[in-house]
């Protein structure tokens, strides 16, 4: 059986949850927060301007190596505006759950973003996960952090 990794990140986000749930509910976004380097694109075809349980959204990304891949995810679940889940269906994981939830506070809107994986390849996976695996999620979440500090926390 694979081992299952967590990755935990909070960011406090000086907007609305509202500002912060119509950001973050569109697909379209999501190349604003990723890693240049990644390569990411998300696959034509229709995007709804909100996600909804059920969607299918399919990008090209070179997690590693600078290798092209199709990740596919499904939206497993929306509590419009405070969570939301998606989940990988086809990708270089084993197993991938993203679940991201929206908490308002008097400072702002607290986001946890709490990811469950699991790695392919067996021994070798559970090998690769400090040397390349984890570095690389840590630098797209801080990446992700520095870009929603310049959209949202501007001083």
């Amino acid at each position: 059986m694979a081992k299952t990794y967590t990755l935990t990140k909070q960011q406090l986000i000086k907007t609305s949850i509202a500002e912060l749930w119509a950001f973050f509910s569109s697909a379209k976004n999501l190349s604003v927060i990723t890693p240049q380097d990644m390569n990411f694109r998300i696959l034509p075809g229709q995007l709804p301007e909100k996600i909804f349980p059920g969607q299918i959204i399919r990008y090209k990304v070179s997690p590693l190596f600078g290798i092209p891949m199709t990740w596919v995810t499904e939206i497993t679940a929306v509590n419009e505006p405070h969570s939301f889940v998606d989940e990988q269906r086809k990708g270089p994981y084993k197993l991938w759950r993203h679940e991201h939830v929206f908490e308002e506070t008097p400072d702002g809107v607290l986001m946890t973003d709490t990811v469950y994986y699991q790695l392919p390849l067996g021994i070798l996976g559970e090998w690769m996960h400090p040397l390349l695996v984890k570095n690389r999620l840590e630098h797209i979440f801080k990446y992700r952090r520095i870009k929603i500090d310049e959209l949202f926390n501007k001083a």
